[in-house]
């Protein structure tokens, strides 16, 4: 079964905690455990991974391009949290993994939040994004990644 990457960057794992006012109570194993029930229901293997470390995310993303190349991934759902508007190593490491699809998810919408929220280093890379649809995004990222490139 070929897998598909479910990558959160930091401070993901505080959800439920941290600011429930704009990231719910759902916490990060219940929205890891959903992506995976709907990774079985349209036949994927989803790898859930979090890391607040930039070079943990990065060597993650490279594994997975390795996997891409041998057909044995789909892609990626990766919500880089704040990792978003500072990153240009994570922009260069998934141009650098050519053809891996990636998508962009943010539970909020981040476009109407604090104007330094608005710059993305992810989009300009990304195969497509999914942002304001609360937890929900990720499975609606999910379903498009396998829609779009699946099967």
């Amino acid at each position: 079964m070929k897998k598909i990457l479910l990558l959160n960057g930091p401070n993901l794992n505080l959800l439920g905690l941290r600011e429930p006012g704009q990231y719910g109570h759902t916490t990060l194993p219940d929205v890891e455990a959903q992506c995976r029930a709907t990774g079985q229901r349209l036949g994927y293997d989803v790898e859930c991974f979090q890391s607040n470390w930039e070079g943990a995310l990065i060597d993650k993303i490279h594994d997975y391009g390795r996997l891409y190349k041998a057909g044995e991934a789909l892609g990626c759902v990766f919500n880089p949290g704040a990792y978003t508007h500072t990153s240009i190593a994570l922009h260069d490491a998934i141009k650098g993994v050519d053809g891996l699809p990636v998508v962009e998810c943010h539970i909020s919408n981040v476009h109407a939040r604090e104007a330094f929220r608005h710059q993305s280093w992810i989009s300009p890379v990304a195969a497509g994004i999914v942002v304001g649809f609360g937890v929900e995004g990720y499975v609606i990222a999910l379903e498009a990644l396998v829609r779009k490139y699946g099967r």
